[in-house]
């Protein structure tokens, strides 16, 4: 069981954190560089490995049969596993890159505060607020926390409807293997 969940947590992690790297290496005024959706849709996909994993696990380790609990404790393992991989990588990144991620979120965030028209005192809480976030971004213990809680709560919905699903035999069901 530990077998699966480093492996396809592994996976599942890189997937994610790979393709969040890439949509904010992106160009600035591309798209997908600043949508939420992309970075939801990136994870998800990235989270299949639990549907997967649990699958593989059923399949191969218990006979094609799997229970609730058991299929929900490997989904979430494995969303462990990559919410904390992504995390690392997220740190990786941040540490190449000069920790450089920090300026240029707080400049979009108060360029899209100029473009909307804000001013005056509203503007300038926006950037004690903006300074506050600087400060507590600077530390691992709020940073790392706040990373694997980005994608963590995607891997628990993924577990759960992967257990629902695959406690069920016929969903997916094993192929006979030929001789």
């Amino acid at each position: 069981m530990t077998r699966t969940i480093s492996i396809y947590g592994v996976i599942s992690g890189a997937l994610a954190a790979l393709g969040i790297v890439g949509t904010i290496l992106l160009p600035a005024g591309n798209p997908l560089h600043e949508s939420l959706w992309v970075g939801y849709l990136v994870m998800l996909v990235a989270l299949s490995a639990i549907l997967v994993g649990v699958k593989q696990y059923r399949d191969e380790v218990q006979g094609g049969v799997i229970g609730f609990g058991r299929a929900f404790l490997i989904g979430l393992g494995i969303a462990a596993v990559a919410a904390l991989a992504y995390a690392v990588v997220w740190e990786v990144y941040l540490a190449l890159t000069h920790y450089g991620f920090t300026e240029a979120y707080i400049n979009e965030a108060l360029a899209a505060k100029r473009a909307a028209g804000v001013s005056g005192a509203e503007y300038r809480k926006a950037v004690a607020d903006m300074d506050a976030f600087r400060t507590q971004y600077a530390s691992p213990l709020f940073r790392m926390p706040m990373t694997f809680l980005e994608i963590f709560p995607v891997g628990l919905l993924v577990a759960l409807v992967s257990a629902a699903l695959l406690r069920n035999p016929r969903f997916l069901p094993a192929r006979a293997r030929t001789a």
